[in-house]
């Protein structure tokens, strides 16, 4: 059966050494989401720009649900210059007072929450104030649905009350090594031991998940019933990263909205994600058939020592 996944937050163009390109970690998360089968509905806001005309023109070829994109008379649409680094590792420059920054509350959002499976949010989305307030009115009226928070710390986009805010109201917690180091220093919680710390934070938040993505290393998850896992990084050579985090999300809600275990759900994120970082751009189709065939292939992996008492195959 078909899942519907809400997706709150940024539409804006990647301005890669190689061209424009379609980003955002939401969009790239609704996008994943339909490439893998289920429904993902943008939540988002464009201009009545260029840009905005050609965002919309991408997701009408890409089949997407575009019925909750608005558009704004009066800001552009975002974008961000995106620099990489000799291993392909992306740095960002956000420009503020985006189309983004505006999004609007409607009768229609709020029922969609109601009835979404899943609504994913961010930080960089609630850096102003009227997304902000939307974003809120839309969690307090989500239904038994999952809360997925990728955490998604940008320069100058987040503060520690969102922060704060943010983890009450998730069910589900996503963030990369780096934001695991930047949450234990700021709520005082060790990073000796990433299963201690992911314990530590899905009891101080009453979360049902901690995942932490480790780049080449793979991925770790924890549960609130106590389950562990470390699924390993797979021996490949990396285009550029751009989007496999959001890749990695979308894979997890994937297996997780049909009650699939917490390894099963890390695994099909992780190949998804080493997909998407084996080519251009965050948005080159990967259909569930070619994943599901990465997953059974012979591969290389990359291995973190200190995480291998809780490895899965």
């Amino acid at each position: 059966m078909r899942k519907t996944v809400l997706s709150f937050g940024e539409t804006l163009w990647d301005l890669l050494p190689s061209g424009p390109a379609p980003g955002g970690a939401p969009f790239n998360l609704a996008f994943r989401i339909n490439s893998l089968g289920d429904r993902g509905i943008i939540v988002t806001r464009v201009g009545r720009d260029e840009l905005g005309r050609k965002a919309m023109e991408r997701m009408a070829g890409w089949g997407m649900d575009a019925s909750q994109v608005q558009m704004d008379n009066h800001h552009p649409t975002g974008t961000v210059k995106v620099t990489l680094d000799d291993k392909g590792n992306p740095e960002f420059l956000i420009n503020p007072e985006v189309a983004y920054d505006f999004i609007e509350l409607t009768d229609e959002l709020l029922d969609l929450a109601a009835a979404a499976d899943c609504l994913c949010f961010g930080t960089v989305a609630q850096r102003a104030r009227t997304s902000r307030l939307s974003l809120q009115r839309l969690l307090e009226a989500a239904g038994k649905g999952a809360r997925f928070l990728d955490v998604n710390l940008r320069k100058d986009c987040f503060y520690r009350e969102t922060i704060t805010e943010s983890l009450r109201k998730a069910t589900i917690l996503k963030l990369n090594l780096q934001e695991a180091h930047y949450l234990a220093e700021l709520f005082a919680i060790s990073l000796s031991s990433l299963p201690e710390f992911c314990a530590e934070i899905i009891e101080e938040w009453s979360l049902s998940c901690c995942l932490v993505t480790l780049g080449q290393h793979g991925a770790f998850g924890a549960s609130a019933s106590g389950t562990k896992v470390y699924v390993p990084g797979y021996e490949i050579k990396v285009t550029d990263s751009c989007g496999s985090g959001d890749a990695f999300s979308a894979g997890f809600i994937h297996e997780y909205l049909r009650g699939r275990s917490l390894a099963d759900c890390c695994q099909l994120g992780n190949a998804l994600g080493t997909m998407v970082a084996m080519q251009p751009g965050a948005t080159t189709p990967v259909t569930i058939e070619e994943v599901r065939h990465f997953l059974k292939a012979k591969r290389g992996r990359f291995h973190e020592s200190s995480l291998r008492p809780f490895e899965v195959d």
